[in-house]
């Protein structure tokens, strides 16, 4: 029984008491101990993030001036992290998958913000020849 809880409390699975409302008095260990010390902001977290933001930044730039419309990226590029870690074999890796999430998810944010306004820029060009827009500022300036 012991073996049984502190596999609950490792990380391993969340305890029984995750499912259901607390009893009075009754205390929720959650996944992640507060008195272990989990990696979190790593050179791999930060490194995938980056990495599955510039994908994603791209997929939703291609999907945003296509069709008008941009996607939240969080969801798959959560899913991702997880498959990341367990085939890279890392233990402990949801404080990481966490960072990669958080990252990686401002994308479609990002992006949003540029492909609505860029060619707003273009378009105003048109009907006003006297509004010079260089590229290459606007473009440093969204990043």
């Amino acid at each position: 029984m012991a073996q049984e809880q502190e596999r609950k409390h490792s990380g391993e699975e969340l305890p029984e008491n995750a499912f259901r409302p607390l009893a009075p008095g009754e205390e929720y260990h959650p996944l992640m101990s507060p008195q272990k010390d989990y990696p979190e902001v790593t050179f791999w977290s930060v490194g995938w993030g980056i990495l599955m933001a510039v994908i994603f930044s791209a997929a939703a730039a291609f999907l945003g001036l296509k069709i008008g419309q941009v996607f939240e990226a969080a969801i798959p590029i959560s899913i991702i992290a997880v498959g990341l870690s367990s085939a890279a074999g890392r233990k402990k890796a949801l404080g990481e998958n966490v960072i990669i999430q958080s990252i990686g998810a401002c994308s479609g944010v990002i992006v949003a913000g540029a492909i609505f306004t860029l060619p707003a820029l273009y378009i105003l060009q048109e009907t006003h020849p006297e509004l010079a827009v260089n590229f290459l500022e606007v473009f440093l300036s969204s990043l």
